[in-house]
């Protein structure tokens, strides 16, 4: 369940819930506020309000919209970042990890909650402390990425990184444009077409040992 699933399950005004269960519900509601405003345009009235509490409940949890942005960050951004290392360890045919983490970037910015927004669209990115999440999520799937590429390839460690920050790149900048393109092309085909691209250039570092592709 996303956090905005648990916030319209939990929002009735006025109903006492477990720390756990409100702290979800606020999340929900903030995301929807600051996917939908940017996070300077939003205020702490806005979240509590759309969240039906007080404040005041908003600030038992969260000290500042900062830290109900960065709470929010986090979630997020281990999501993508678990997403992508299902997806490598999905299968180990290489084409189709390729395949299957393409479609981990185009499933995560086509969420209805639009939760990749705050990540790489973020209209903060000049504080540290998101700069420093978004960096993280960037470097972690390269990282898993150039896991695999390694150990296949034999490459060193920085050329196999290199790869690895070229194939997150590309597929997290292309699955942001069809987003932004309303789909223009079906999903499947828009994933195919990406992996065609990136396994032709991928395929021509053989496997470690090996002539093979």
């Amino acid at each position: 369940m996303t956090a905005i699933e648990q916030t319209e399950a939990v929002r009735p005004r006025g109903t006492r819930l477990p720390r756990r269960a409100r702290r979800n519900q606020l999340l929900g509601a903030a995301q929807e506020v600051f996917v939908a405003q940017g996070y300077h345009a939003a205020a702490m009235d806005d979240i509590a309000e759309r969240a039906g509490v007080s404040k005041p409940v908003l600030y038992q949890h969260f000290p500042g919209k900062l830290d109900l942005y960065l709470a929010l960050l986090d979630q997020h951004c281990e999501a993508l970042i678990q997403s992508v290392r299902h997806a490598l360890a999905s299968t180990t045919d290489n084409k189709q990890r390729v395949r299957a983490t393409m479609d981990a970037y185009f499933a995560y910015v086509e969420d209805d909650g639009g939760a990749f927004r705050l990540v790489f669209e973020s209209d903060l990115t000049n504080e540290p402390a998101v700069r420093e999440r978004v960096d993280k999520v960037t470097n972690e799937c390269a990282e898993a990425i150039c896991d695999v590429i390694a150990e296949d390839t034999g490459l060193s460690r920085a050329e196999s990184m290199l790869l690895a920050s070229g194939l997150g790149g590309l597929a997290q900048v292309v699955a942001r444009s069809w987003l932004h393109s309303d789909r223009s092309v079906p999903r499947d085909q828009a994933v195919q077409l990406l992996t065609s691209l990136a396994w032709r250039g991928i395929a021509g570092f053989p496997l470690h040992g090996t002539e093979q592709h």
